[in-house]
């Protein structure tokens, strides 16, 4: 860092110093910047307990092992996965003032083997006199195999509590064990309801705008929009934005021309959001792949939650594409896996690429409509007695029933099917399934065609 308040990472053993004030041996750099009023508002905003962490709930119940951690009373190390501004330098940062620790921090873009072992032979000297280390790792997924392995006998052995903080899956980039010697704990996006409060806290707290700016209820909803669940972009949004104003008030203009991102209207619970979802759709099932675009970018940038995206996608890849194109489900399924694993704002790429699959594949509502006939007649009272011959015949009297007697194995044909009844008496001959000739159904028709005539003697 600059400003003569020195490196984040101090290998000397020297206490953090700025000039004319001491620093506290357990509280370390983050708490001298947090007091800077210079330093950046997400900074000056970082929770210094847990009672101020807002969000990710589901990690810090009572006798949760983070909670622990951050409490002093465990000594295991973590590995905190979760998108963007959701908390985990925060947590880290907890961990480090527990019981005195002290915090030293390495980014995985610019550190390698030899600042990793500096690291830990002064761990290893605090250690002699009863002081441990909590080795804080940013980006660790983007350390190499050999950097890891430069961590696992001071994880093993205690001499740092590590503690590695990523966006990607750590069982994918992280090797097995560092992981096996880790606690991986999820961190999740932060709500709408989250984002509010944290932009509430910082108009009013001392350490952020101390009351001294008015921001418009519509000024406040763009800035939880263009969030998209990061913390740390709220506040350098709601700091620009407060920067800029002459007059002590920040609207929803000012948070414009501040991050240079237009205001989408759109309401996430009201019209706005079902018409955008509906035109989305629409889009995709009439093969425009450009305005399907559209629509996706405009639910981005308005902060819509890609997980109802994803879902979105994967209903209609069944649902108007079909077995036109099978391999359709397959990607909006792994965009969704994307956005769970992912995140923001990677999956929007994901996300993109299922919807051009979706939207320039070739269409059919044939599954649909067949499912809808099946369904319509089970509605009907259409279901009828099992065949005695598909039933169940692996109890004890089942054979006395007349259960599985004269079944054919289909396998055990040349063809791998023969004739044979499968739907109920009042069923049999009815066609559910109507292939179009559009896209793989084209080649489907037919065969299913050729499977009715066999299965039915016909």
């Amino acid at each position: 860092m600059s400003d003569g308040v020195g490196t984040l990472l101090d290998v000397s053993d020297q206490l953090f110093e700025v000039p004319g004030e001491p620093v506290e041996p357990d509280r370390g750099l983050d708490a001298v910047v947090r007091r800077d009023p210079g330093a950046p508002l997400a900074v000056r905003m970082r929770p210094t307990s847990l009672d101020e962490v807002i969000g990710q709930q589901h990690l810090l119940g009572p006798g949760s092992p983070l909670r622990r951690l951050v409490e002093g009373s465990g000594a295991a190390s973590v590995l905190l996965y979760g998108p963007p501004g959701t908390g985990k330098t925060t947590l880290a940062s907890l961990l480090s003032q527990a019981t005195g620790r002290r915090f030293e921090a390495l980014s995985a873009l610019s550190a390698g083997v030899k600042e990793v072992r500096a690291v830990i032979e002064v761990a290893r000297r605090r250690l002699t006199v009863g002081e441990q280390t909590v080795l804080f790792i940013d980006e660790v997924h983007r350390f190499s195999k050999t950097q890891q392995d430069a961590l696992l006998a001071a994880v093993e052995n205690r001499i740092v509590l590590l503690v590695g903080a990523t966006t990607e899956n750590p069982s994918f980039s992280v090797v097995s064990p560092l992981l096996s010697r880790s606690l991986v704990l999820q961190l999740q996006s932060l709500t709408v309801d989250d984002i509010r409060a944290v932009l509430d806290r910082a108009i009013a707290d001392p350490r952020g705008l101390a009351g001294d700016y008015t921001v418009t209820e519509e000024a406040l909803d763009h800035l939880v929009r263009i969030a998209g669940g990061d913390a740390r972009r709220a506040l350098t949004a709601l700091e620009a934005s407060a920067e800029s104003s002459l007059d002590g008030t920040v609207d929803v203009e000012l948070v414009e021309a501040s991050v240079d991102k237009a205001a989408v209207r759109y309401d996430r619970a009201g019209d706005q959001h079902y018409d955008v979802i509906s035109a989305f759709i629409k889009s995709i099932r009439g093969s425009d792949v450009d305005a399907a675009l559209h629509y996706l970018a405009r639910m981005l940038t308005a902060g819509e939650d890609p997980r109802f995206i994803a879902r979105r996608l994967m209903i209609h890849a069944s649902e108007d594409v079909g077995m036109a194109d099978p391999t359709a489900l397959q990607t909006a399924t792994a965009a969704a896996q994307v956005v769970q694993l992912v995140g923001l704002p990677e999956a929007q790429l994901a996300l993109a690429q299922a919807t051009i699959h979706l939207a320039t594949a070739p269409k059919s509502g044939a599954v649909t409509s067949a499912l809808a006939a099946a369904m319509a007649d089970i509605t009907a009272g259409k279901a009828g007695a099992v065949p005695p011959h598909l039933r169940d015949g692996h109890y004890a009297g089942a054979a006395a029933l007349g259960n599985a007697k004269g079944y054919q194995f289909p396998h055990k044909s040349r063809d791998g099917v023969l004739a044979q009844q499968y739907p109920p008496d009042e069923l049999v001959g009815t066609d559910y399934y109507e292939p179009t000739d559009h896209g793989f159904e084209r080649e489907v028709g037919p065969r299913v065609g050729k499977l009715r005539r066999i299965i039915r003697e016909k």
